[in-house]
């Protein structure tokens, strides 16, 4: 038999066209998954009193039922976007459902506190298999501009606007079902996502190239040193930043990611190739999510506490109140970010966004001691999401951008790390600070007052917690401002002119210049 050569064959990336909607339903797929992961990290925050006290836990073992999913989730992000890479992206996602819908179980269904611990822990593994191989699927994906920037701007939202949602979510269920729904409420909505990603998702499994490499050494480098850094962090909020433990834990932390560093420069198959964060415009982008994150669970944390406390709100309506910030979010990631990002340069978005977002945030600067919902959280809440929503979407869009397909996984793992990262750098760093100023206050308050009345005490410390958010909230306001100047001066790519698919794979690039029959969206045989 003849073949007539008649140009290049397509890849299977290539036969999904424009028109084909089995890409938006896989959009839609994908971003329930993610959705499910990021809510995951908060909506325990609201249930987390209830549970205590149903399982008996200790005040100082609560923090475990957060940290088991903070240390697993960040540890283990580069190593579950390696694997996307290696054994293919959607085998990787539906895996990494499978695998969160049976823990999210298990964690409902606890009767110790050990059990919940663990549920956590593997939660946290598994959605470090499923947030990397959602962003590099959703990357791969959607090559047109136009239809990357719409894709990335639902995407954008939910990644930003998630732990808000987790809040409300989290309340609802806490207050008319009970705690353990926080939990359960992941395995149905995993169970209906795997169906729908068998379905919509193309199926990426390399055929044919042996036997797929694991760098051991980065791995134990790399996510070592990560769960040192993400452990140290969460120790710092109890224990404080000069203590032994911590600094051990950051200082061999450091140390560690060091030598995965040197070691990526010299090992055969690298973990996270260093090319993948030589380019200037996606290391910009990688720090200005960092940067951003910090400064936005700063805002989460507080406001939480502001709501319940000095407003004396339920967990519901502080669930509630923070709808308009979602809202926000949505509206600046999928109306503006995602319309203005095939016309003008990402920093154009990125910049005015954190400078926005910094202004919401230094807005709260002057919450008085008094409730002040309509007068200022209100406006700052709308400040930051319209913000966040302009950050969000062009970071991840030009932090994947021109990645080819086999680094997608990791790459996307990078991006997902640095969230994770500055969230608990954020959370740290900005609460120890909110904790030291407001024992400052109140101990000099005390002590010049003298003798003081039982509700006059109350007062100072009220006025003291106050305080010391309005502090830490400047200084976030701070680091937000260092976003938007990072994201002026780092990237400084343009905006996208026409449709640029990134890099064939190697095995792309030779199905190329085979010529034999095979069925449309198959890879040749």
């Amino acid at each position: 038999m003849s073949f007539r050569n008649t140009g290049p064959i397509p890849t299977p990336s290539a036969t999904r066209t424009a028109s084909d909607p089995r890409r938006w339903w896989g959009l839609v797929v994908i971003g329930t998954a993610q959705l499910m992961v990021v809510l995951d990290a908060t909506i325990v925050n609201i249930a987390l009193p209830s549970a205590q006290r149903a399982l008996q836990m200790s005040d100082g073992n609560r923090q475990w039922v957060i940290t088991a999913y903070t240390l697993a989730f960040g540890g283990l992000l580069l190593l579950g976007g390696k694997i996307a890479d290696l054994v293919g992206r959607k085998l990787t996602f539906m895996t990494g459902l499978v695998g969160f819908a049976a823990a999210s179980a298990l964690g409902g269904a606890a009767q110790s506190s050990g059990m919940l611990f663990m549920s956590r822990a593997l939660q946290g593994a598994f959605g470090a298999l499923l947030a990397p191989s959602a962003l590099s699927l959703l990357t791969t994906t959607f090559t047109d501009v136009r239809e990357r920037a719409k894709a990335f701007g639902i995407y954008g939202a939910i990644a930003a606007g998630g732990s808000a949602i987790g809040l409300i979510a989290g309340g609802l269920l806490t207050e008319y079902l009970n705690w353990r729904w926080c939990l359960y409420v992941n395995t149905p909505i995993a169970i209906l996502t795997f169906l729908g990603a068998g379905a919509f998702l193309h199926d990426d499994r390399r055929r044919g190239q042996g036997k797929p490499r694991l760098d051991i050494p980065g791995v134990l480098l790399g996510c070592g040193g990560l769960v040192a850094i993400v452990y140290g962090c969460s120790e710092a909020e109890p224990r404080g930043w000069g203590d032994a433990r911590v600094l051990g834990l950051l200082t061999g932390g450091a140390a560690l990611l060091w030598l995965f560093t040197w070691w990526q420069k010299r090992a055969p198959s690298p973990l996270l190739p260093l090319r993948i964060l030589r380019d200037r415009n996606r290391a910009g982008s990688v720090l200005t999510m960092a940067l951003a994150v910090i400064a936005m669970f700063g805002m989460f944390l507080f406001m939480t506490y502001y709501l319940q406390v000095v407003c004396g709100y339920s967990p519901v309506r502080t669930g509630l109140a923070f709808l308009p910030m979602t809202a926000a979010i949505v509206t600046g990631s999928t109306q503006v970010s995602a319309r203005l990002m095939t016309h003008v340069p990402p920093r154009a978005l990125m910049a005015p966004g954190a400078l926005l977002a910094a202004g919401g945030l230094f807005l709260l600067t002057f919450l008085p001691v008094e409730p002040a919902y309509i007068s200022h959280v209100l406006p700052s809440e709308i400040m930051v999401g319209l913000g966040m929503g302009l950050i969000f979407m062009p970071v991840m869009a030009t932090a994947t951008s021109g990645v080819a397909p086999r680094d997608s996984g990791v790459t996307s793992a990078t991006v997902n790390t640095a969230q994770q990262v500055g969230g608990s750098i954020g959370t740290a760093l900005l609460n120890t600070i909110a904790t030291s100023t407001s024992a400052t206050y109140v101990a000099d308050r005390l002590r010049a007052g003298g003798r003081l009345t039982p509700a006059a005490r109350d007062a100072i410390v009220r006025a003291g917690v106050v305080h010391g958010f309005n502090v830490a909230i400047g200084v976030a306001s701070g680091i937000m401002l260092l976003a938007a100047a990072t994201s002026s001066l780092l990237v400084t790519t343009g905006a996208p002119k026409h449709t640029a698919p990134p890099p064939p794979d190697r095995s792309e690039a030779e199905a190329r210049h085979h010529l034999h029959a095979y069925e449309p969206g198959e890879p040749p045989a």
